[in-house]
């Protein structure tokens, strides 16, 4: 069904907008819950219709007041979802100018005296002709938080005659107090499937001829906005003027050739930059956008990515089927690391190309730097072709290993595995003696996270306590150490009040208590002076790894940033996976 209008032309959009529920199409939902409310006479007192921009909430708005002020062509009819369109209750709501069907924007109206002068002062007078007084909201979510609670009383114990109907696209911004007052209904995108019938019957009844894969086009614009595809639709028959082509829809949408856009994005993926930019620079001379161009690539890219994860995603109405097939090949020809990794530069290649004075410029450097990184190889080939390089000779003063199977594996840091390489950070263990301190159950288990002294010092690392960490590592001698207890000689440059501070800390990050004493005569090397020494014995084990010392013949300026044996890592798992132990007893705890 469509609207009438004698005195001149119509768009499409406002010609074929729905009259009735049938008219509805992609809601079927919808239409089911409110043809059964309306016949068994629970009709809501609010309503909030949701959806993105296009798919009918203001036009559903319309046609539920339609079906509640109904009376039919004889003036007898009741409620109904299917309006006469004809009686003057029908007429005067789809024209707008009803006087019982009150319709308010909110996005011009937001304020409390809007609301006040609009609804609170006339909501208790009855219908002057009509069965109900319906207040239509649109846009709903721009009213001021004011606005909304001057509303509420009204929208939860309205008059028998009143209904309120809301519509919005942002229902995140409605307050929960109003979406629980009002009966919700999200309207769907329209599907493509749906979408190409619709304007394939909207051109046929405007006798236009329009090629159908000028109507995908046309959808796949849309993105299921019916308006924004009647929009469209009525712009290419204008276009055409005769029978509309897909390639005068592309140039009237400023697209390019999506089989150009294709061949594009396999010149990228084979790391062809010149013939890549060849292609850009003829779709620029046939009056492609640059911006269109990098957003196709994005679109095809995220497109593959989909079909190599679900294949049946390739089933699109709006792709050809030549496309179907080549988007089915580059997806399994093409790993996911490559494919994620073209997404991500897209997406900094179009903020690029929108920032920059010349399009063209950025785009053409956009395309070159993707096809410079469309070969690189993965890490996994990366640590085949290292492995196959010849090794070189011993870079240190022990034997090179032969590779894993003597047991010289490098974890993914480059660090060698258990007997290949010790940890960077080791602290000595002296015999020595403190008195022994009783600890309880939930004390224990906070100090079984720390059974070396290494995991004391990364404590107060992690605490970001730079003083105590400095002091700890070059003025502690470490004599013995327990989980909850420390012994240690001090340097020359020691703070007298080291031990107290330290013990009070740790108590306090821990929540157990830590008994932390000085003693005489500790000779072992501090933290600092050992840090040096074992880095250096670790590093050149480390650059004896057949692997690693690959790595450095292929690369010579690199540096070894970090060091931790498979053990440590192993370890650092462990105590991670510890339990979370709250509200235990503490026996140490003052009352």
């Amino acid at each position: 069904m469509s609207d009438t209008d004698t005195s001149g032309y119509q768009v499409l959009a406002r010609k074929y907008r729905p009259a009735n529920f049938a008219d509805l199409i992609g809601q079927d939902a919808m239409v089911r819950t409110l043809k059964n409310a309306f016949s068994a006479d629970r009709i809501a007192q609010a309503f909030m219709m949701t959806g993105i921009r296009g798919t009918g909430k203001t036009t559903t708005a319309r046609i539920i007041a339609k079906g509640m002020n109904c009376i039919g062509p004889d003036g007898e009819g009741g409620p109904t979802t299917d309006p006469c369109g004809m009686c003057e209750h029908c007429t005067g709501i789809m024209a707008g100018t009803h006087v019982d069907v009150i319709e308010m924007d909110g996005a011009s109206q937001t304020k409390i005296d809007d609301i006040r002068s609009n609804i609170l002062d006339s909501v208790h007078y009855a219908p002057a002709s009509a069965r109900y007084k319906i207040y239509i909201i649109d846009e709903v979510h721009m009213l001021s938080t004011s606005a909304f609670n001057a509303l509420l009383k009204t929208l939860e114990e309205p008059p028998a005659h009143v209904k309120f109907i809301f519509a919005t696209t942002e229902i995140r911004k409605v307050p929960v107090t109003v979406l629980s007052r009002c009966q919700r209904f999200d309207l769907r995108r329209i599907e493509p499937e749906d979408m190409i019938a619709h304007l394939a019957k909207v051109a046929a009844q405007e006798n236009a001829e329009i090629a159908e894969d000028a109507l995908a086009l046309i959808t796949r614009a849309a993105e299921g906005s019916v308006r924004d595809a009647m929009s469209l639709l009525d712009q290419a028959i204008s276009h055409g003027a005769g029978e509309t082509t897909a390639d005068q829809v592309r140039a009237m949408l400023g697209l390019a050739d999506r089989g150009r856009v294709m061949d594009l994005f396999d010149l990228v993926m084979k790391g062809d930059a010149a013939a890549a930019l060849t292609e850009l620079s003829a779709q620029y001379a046939d009056g492609a956008d640059p911006m269109a161009v990098l957003r196709d690539l994005a679109e095809v890219t995220h497109w593959v990515s989909v079909i190599k994860i679900t294949p049946d995603a390739a089933e699109d109405p709006t792709v050809s089927p030549d496309e179907r097939a080549r988007g089915l090949a580059a997806a399994e020809a093409l790993p996911m690391r490559a494919l994620t990794r073209m997404w991500q530069m897209l997406l900094k290649a179009l903020e690029d190309v929108a920032n920059a004075p010349n399009a063209m410029m950025a785009a053409e450097m956009a395309v070159i730097r993707l096809t410079h990184v469309a070969d690189l190889p993965s890490p996994e080939e990366l640590v085949r072709k290292l492995q196959d390089m010849p090794a070189p000779g011993p870079t240190g003063g022990g034997a090179p290993t032969s590779g894993p199977a003597s047991g010289g594996s490098v974890t993914a840091r480059g660090a060698p595995a258990p007997g290949s390489a010790p940890s960077v950070t080791h602290a000595p263990r002296a015999a020595g003696g403190s008195a022994a301190v009783a600890v309880a159950p939930s004390s224990e288990i906070a100090l079984a996270r720390y059974a070396r002294f290494d995991q004391v010092v990364d404590l107060i690392r992690k605490q970001r306590d730079m003083r105590l960490l400095v002091e700890v590592e070059t003025a502690l001698r470490l004599v013995s150490y327990s989980p909850g207890r420390i012994a240690f000689t001090p340097t020359d440059t020691a703070p007298r009040d080291l031990a107290a501070r330290l013990g009070q800390r740790l108590q306090g990050w821990t929540g157990a208590r830590w008994a932390v004493s000085v003693e005489n005569g500790g000779e072992a090397p501090t933290i600092a002076e050992l840090r040096d020494a074992d880095r250096l014995a670790a590093e050149a084990k480390a650059k004896d790894h057949p692997l690693v010392a690959a790595v450095f013949a292929a690369f010579p300026q690199a540096e070894i940033k970090d060091i931790r044996s498979h053990a440590a890592l192993a370890q650092e798992a462990a105590i991670e996976a510890l339990p979370e132990v709250e509200d235990e007893w503490d026996p140490f705890e003052d009352d």
